[in-house]
C-alpha cells in the first residue's frame, strides 16, 4: 500500500473503500459457494450460482454506461455499495433462519431437500447484487480519472488491483473460513457491514471532472438509445480496444468454465477442508497482488506487447496443470500463476482505456467493453457446470471435474497462438501516446 499516498487524498479514500468492500467480497467468495454446497451437491446448481451472479454483466452492461455517464459517478457507487449491504443482510436473515437444519456437505447426492427456498433466496439475491456490481464496477473504473492524472493512472491501478486481491483473495478466504466454523450467518453479515463502510468512504470523496480533449465542444444529451450506440460505435471503430474486448470475453469464459464448480472440484478431488479450500484463494492473491505492484515495471521492461503475451500463454498453460494435478502446493502455486498473469491484463487494459477514451464516453464505452470481456461469464459458468454434469457417469466423477481446467487451458493456449501477433508493443503503445480520441475511426 506504499506509494498510494502521492496519489492524493481522494485516491486514499477509494483506496481503503475499495480495500474494505473487496474483504468482505472476499469472505463471501469462500462463504457463499460453501454455503450453496452444503444445500445442493448437482454441478448444475452449483454453477447456476455462478451463472447469475455473472448475468447481470450480459443484461445490464450496456444500459449501466449510459447511466454511468449520464449521472454523478461518485453518487452512483454510494447507491450501488449501499444496495448490496442491504440485499447481503436479506441473505444473512435467511441463512440465519436456516442455519441450523443446513445439510453437511458430505452427502454428495443431495440435490436440495427442504432447502430449494433458501436456494431461491440465494441466487435471487445474488442476481439483484451482480447488477448493483455492475453500476459500482462501471462507475469506480470510469471515476478514477476525475481524482488520477494520466500520467499515474498505470501506478493507480496497480495499486487498487493489489488492494483488491489483497482484501479478496489474501484476507478474505482465511477469514471466512474462521467466520464459517462459527456459523453459515457471520460471514455474510460481515459482507454487508463491509459494503456500508465503503459506501460511506466513498460519499466523502471530493473529485473532479476530468478535462475534455483539445477543440472538444461538449453536446447535449441525446436519447437513451443514441447515447448508448454511440459508445457502441465508439470501440467498434478503435480496432485495438475492440480486439482487446472481444479477446478478453473468449479469455473470461474459458476461466470461468473453468472455476464453475471450484467449490466442488476443491472438496472431492483436492479433498480440502474449508480453512484449506480458503488458503488456496489466498495463494492465487500472493501472484495477484506481485502482478499489480510489478505490472508497470514489467511493462516498462519488457513491453506492453510482450507482457499480454506471458499473460495467455503462463495462464493457458497453469490451467492444464491444475486440472492434472492433486497436490495443494502444487496448486496455490499455479493458481498464483494464474492471477499474476490475469491482474498484469489488467492493468495494461484498465489503463489503455482509460487514456484513450474521451471523459464524455468513458462510462457507456467502458460498458461496451465489458458487456463482450464479462458477458461471456455466465456462459462460460454453464458451460463449466454442463460439461461436468454430462462427463460425471461416462467417466469418473473426479476426472469429469477436472475437465473444465483442462479444456479451458487447451482452448486458450490456441487463442494465445492467434492474439499475440495482434496485441503487440508498437500497437499499445501508439494507442496510448495518442490520448483520448474522439473520433478513433482511424485508430488501428
Amino acid at each position: 500500500m506504499a506509494g498510494s499516498g502521492a496519489l492524493g487524498a481522494n485516491y486514499r479514500k477509494l483506496f481503503a473503500a475499495t480495500a474494505i468492500s473487496n474483504l468482505g467480497d472476499g469472505v463471501g467468495v469462500i462463504a457463499y459457494p460453501w454455503l450453496a454446497s452444503a444445500i445442493t451437491r448437482n454441478p448444475l446448481l452449483i454453477a447456476l450460482v455462478a451463472v447469475v451472479q455473472r448475468l447481470p454483466w450480459l443484461l445490464f452492461t450496456l444500459p449501466a454506461g449510459v447511466i454511468t455517464d449520464r449521472n454523478d459517478r461518485r453518487r452512483l457507487m454510494v447507491i450501488a455499495n449501499v444496495t448490496r449491504a442491504v440485499l447481503t443482510a436479506v441473505v444473512a436473515i435467511g441463512v440465519l433462519a436456516r442455519q441450523d437444519v443446513i445439510a453437511s456437505p458430505d452427502d454428495i447426492d443431495q440435490v436440495l431437500g427442504t432447502e430449494w427456498f433458501l436456494y431461491v433466496v440465494i441466487l435471487v439475491a445474488t442476481l439483484l447484487i451482480g447488477t448493483a456490481e455492475v453500476i459500482y464496477d462501471n462507475s469506480a473504473q470510469t471515476f478514477l480519472p476525475a481524482i488520477v492524472d494520466n500520467e499515474h493512472l498505470e501506478k493507480a491501478n496497480g495499486r487498487m488491483y493489489s488492494a483488491e486481491l489483497v482484501a479478496n483473495q489474501f484476507a478474505g478466504p482465511p477469514l471466512a473460513a474462521l467466520l464459517l466454523a462459527v456459523g453459515f450467518v457471520l460471514p455474510v453479515l460481515f459482507d454487508a457491514v463491509s459494503f456500508a463502510l465503503s459506501a460511506g468512504l466513498v460519499f466523502a470523496i471530493v473529485a473532479t471532472k476530468r478535462a475534455p480533449a483539445p477543440g472538444v465542444i461538449e453536446v447535449e444529451r441525446q436519447s437513451f438509445k443514441a447515447e448508448l450506440t454511440e459508445g457502441f460505435r465508439w470501440l467498434w471503430h478503435h480496432d485495438l480496444i475492440r480486439a482487446f474486448a472481444i479477446a478478453l470475453g473468449a479469455l473470461n469464459l474459458l476461466g470461468t468454465m473453468a472455476t464453475a464448480v471450484f467449490v466442488l472440484w476443491g472438496q472431492e478431488v483436492l479433498g480440502t477442508s474449508t480453512l484449506e479450500f480458503g488458503l488456496l484463494s489466498t495463494a492465487g492473491a500472493v501472484g495477484g497482488v506481485a502482478g499489480g505492484w510489478m505490472a508497470s515495471a514489467i511493462t516498462t521492461r519488457i513491453g506492453s506487447g510482450v507482457s499480454v503475451a506471458l499473460t495467455l500463454w503462463a495462464g493457458a498453460a497453469a490451467s492444464v496443470a491444475i486440472g492434472l494435478l492433486t497436490n495443494l502446493i502444487l496448486v496455490g502455486l499455479l493458481l498464483a500463476v494464474i492471477m499474476f498473469t490475469g491482474v498484469l491484463w489488467n492493468v495494461i487494459t484498465v489503463s489503455l482505456r482509460q487514456t484513450v477514451i474521451p471523459d464524455r464516453l468513458l462510462g457507456r464505452v467502458n460498458s461496451v467493453y465489458r458487456f463482450f470481456g464479462w458477458g461471456a461469464m455466465p456462459i462460460g459458468a454453464l458451460l463449466g457446470g454442463g460439461l461436468v454434469a454430462v462427463l460425471d457417469g461416462p467417466i469418473s466423477r473426479e476426472w469429469a471435474l477436472r475437465m473444465p481446467w483442462i479444456v479451458a487451458g487447451v482452448a486458450q493456449l490456441g487463442l494465445a497462438a492467434v492474439l499475440v501477433r495482434t496485441f503487440t508493443s508498437a500497437r499499445i503503445d501508439a494507442a496510448r501516446a495518442g490520448g483520448a480520441v474522439e473520433d478513433p475511426v482511424s485508430v488501428a
